[in-house]
């Protein structure tokens, strides 16, 4: 399984310098969510976006959230999480919803990974609560990129 420092240099190429630094500076939290994008990929998730909420919220310091096209797509999302963390070490502290697959949260304390289907990610709209938070899409595992502010 790819570690975060195995991750593409392409990962990053979008990234404005200064956010890049901030990214920097964040570390682990910034490293753990990059990950947890790149593993959510993996599975074909859509619509990734890393929310920063460092400076926003004292629970977490990133929301990764995406979505799965079924239940069965959901959990294999949060499986993959789950084992690709695992082999670096990292385990979450809990996680809730993985039965049903509507929506399953990861809590890995200062990253908090979101798998929706379309559907319930419509209907709580965390983008919208968390509006004025940086955000980075991650595209298809190939790059991060800073969204507007």
């Amino acid at each position: 399984m790819t570690k975060v420092t195995d991750l593409p240099k392409t990962i990053l190429k979008n990234v404005p310098a200064q956010a890049l630094e901030d990214m920097k500076a964040k570390t682990p939290a910034a490293a753990l969510a990059k990950s947890a994008a790149h593993l959510v990929s993996d599975r074909k998730a859509s619509d990734i976006l890393v929310i920063d909420l460092s400076e926003r919220s004292s629970i977490t310091d990133y929301f990764v959230l995406c979505t799965g096209r079924s239940d069965v797509q959901v959990q294999a999302i949060c499986h993959c999480v789950a084992e690709g963390l695992q082999e670096q070490g990292i385990r979450p502290f809990s996680s809730e919803g993985l039965e049903n697959g509507q929506w399953a949260l990861m809590d890995y304390g200062d990253v908090v990974v979101h798998v929706f289907q379309k559907a319930t990610r419509e209907l709580y709209d965390l983008e919208k609560l968390w509006v004025d938070a940086p955000r980075w899409t991650y595209d298809a595992g190939s790059a991060i990129s800073v969204e507007p502010s």
